[in-house]
């Protein structure tokens, strides 16, 4: 039996009652890992996206979802003295360093995951907006892990991003939802700049607790 998709035009569409909620350590390893070495994912359900031509509430799916996508690592981390091609409003800025995503069978360190919050305008206004970005780590040299990989080969330098709002009073949501469509009024192909820049430790900055890659509902 084929492999199903659930992506149409970008958004992620699942049978009634089923929801898509994995761990890190799913992410990384049923996902990103597949993706980059080109094998069959456990389902088409994660698109890809360029995150330089998309302000985060105009990415596919709706505003309270928690979406993902993947992309290229060069589309989140841009050349400073790059232009953006899109209608970008401002900017990723990390929060805090990397942790660690550990497999739980074998103890064994297989990705990073970054914390990302969007600033808006300039100067930049921090906004409610939190990626998880997740990478894979280099394989350590140790002959069991050469002969793994030896034949694997990886296709392009990709990362696999956690896209949502954190949730705060519905006023202060309805304020930035207006001023956000005043923006995308404003704007008549100008060109925006992207950029990423370390900030001090932020605790507790987008952390979600999820259980399983896809549950069905009663």
């Amino acid at each position: 039996m084929d492999n199903p998709g659930f992506v149409r035009h970008g958004m992620l569409r699942l049978p009634p009652g089923f929801r898509f909620h994995p761990t890190d350590e799913e992410l990384v390893v049923q996902y990103l890992k597949r993706k980059v070495y080109s094998f069959p994912l456990p389902a088409y359900i994660i698109p890809e996206i360029d995150l330089r031509i998309h302000d985060p509430w105009d990415l596919p799916g709706g505003r309270e979802e928690v979406r993902y996508f993947f992309s290229f690592r060069e589309a989140t981390y841009p050349s400073r003295n790059r232009s953006n091609p899109g209608a970008r409003s401002g900017c990723w800025k990390a929060a805090g360093k990397e942790t660690q995503v550990v497999a739980s069978r074998c103890n064994q360190v297989v990705g990073m995951k970054k914390v990302l919050v969007f600033y808006r305008g300039k100067p930049p206004t921090r906004t409610d907006w939190i990626m998880h970005e997740y990478r894979l780590t280099r394989p350590e040299a140790n002959p069991r892990n050469d002969a793994a990989h030896s034949c694997m080969v990886r296709n392009g330098d990709w990362v696999l991003c956690r896209v949502f709002r954190k949730k705060r009073p519905a006023k202060m949501e309805a304020e930035e939802d207006d001023e956000q469509a005043g923006e995308q009024m404003m704007r008549m192909g100008d060109d925006g700049s992207s950029c990423v820049t370390e900030l001090p430790d932020v605790s507790g900055d987008g952390e979600e607790a999820s259980s399983s890659s896809m549950s069905s509902t009663p």
